[in-house]
């Protein structure tokens, strides 16, 4: 087996003990068996779209010491999201919970730099293209925005409209859970391919990120 050797450059080390690494080089790594690759991303974006072989440990409900364990000593320990800023606040914490000898690591870019690299993903096309936080931040936001212009233009009483989704969004924040995920999770377009009717492929316990 070809050894290859960390060209990680150290201005991109981070004093909080992780290196944001490139795909190329985590692909290499990968194929070498030198490396293991978790994926922090929420399960209704790991349903749609994801790296073969990696491991999902969602960031929203992020274990350090099970994240480690998918790495042996000497191997190391690669985080991705989609976009690298949730793969990086999971590197940070799991640098201390590493066994001797992991290295840990931040893919750069996420799965999107990845995909930019014409590396291999699997993918469930019967999904829809839009992760549910998104589909959140669509839905409340044209409730809000139309909700503000019929009370505007029509009855003072649509101010109710974004009243009742601020105070949505205030619930969600305050407890960690969101109604209005959790429901999207139920609409067939975010279930994953072959999924039983009323499965639930969106965010687990209505929990979402995003980045």
């Amino acid at each position: 087996m070809t050894t290859i050797t960390p060209t990680a450059d150290p201005r991109t080390t981070n004093a909080t003990g992780f290196a944001e690494t490139s795909p190329r080089e985590i692909d290499a790594w990968l194929r070498a068996g030198q490396a293991v690759l978790i994926d922090v991303r929420e399960p209704d974006e790991n349903a749609r779209e994801r790296i073969p072989g990696s491991h999902l440990v969602p960031l929203s409900r992020f274990d350090a010491r099970t994240a480690a364990a998918f790495a042996r000593p000497g191997q190391r320990l690669i985080f991705h999201c989609r976009s690298g800023k949730r793969s990086a606040d999971a590197a940070r914490m799991a640098a201390g919970a590493s066994a001797p000898g992991v290295t840990i690591h931040s893919m750069s870019g996420g799965i999107e730099a990845w995909k930019k690299e014409r590396l291999p993903v699997q993918a469930d096309a019967g999904m829809s293209g839009l992760s549910i936080m998104r589909q959140v931040q669509l839905v409340v936001g044209t409730g809000a925005l139309a909700g503000s212009a019929l009370a505007w233009f029509v009855h003072p009483g649509f101010v109710a409209i974004p009243a009742f989704l601020g105070a949505g969004l205030a619930f969600a924040g305050a407890t960690g859970t969101c109604a209005l995920a959790t429901v999207l999770g139920f609409m067939p377009w975010n279930r994953p391919s072959g999924a039983a009717p009323g499965a639930k492929g969106g965010c687990s316990g209505g929990s979402c990120s995003c980045g």
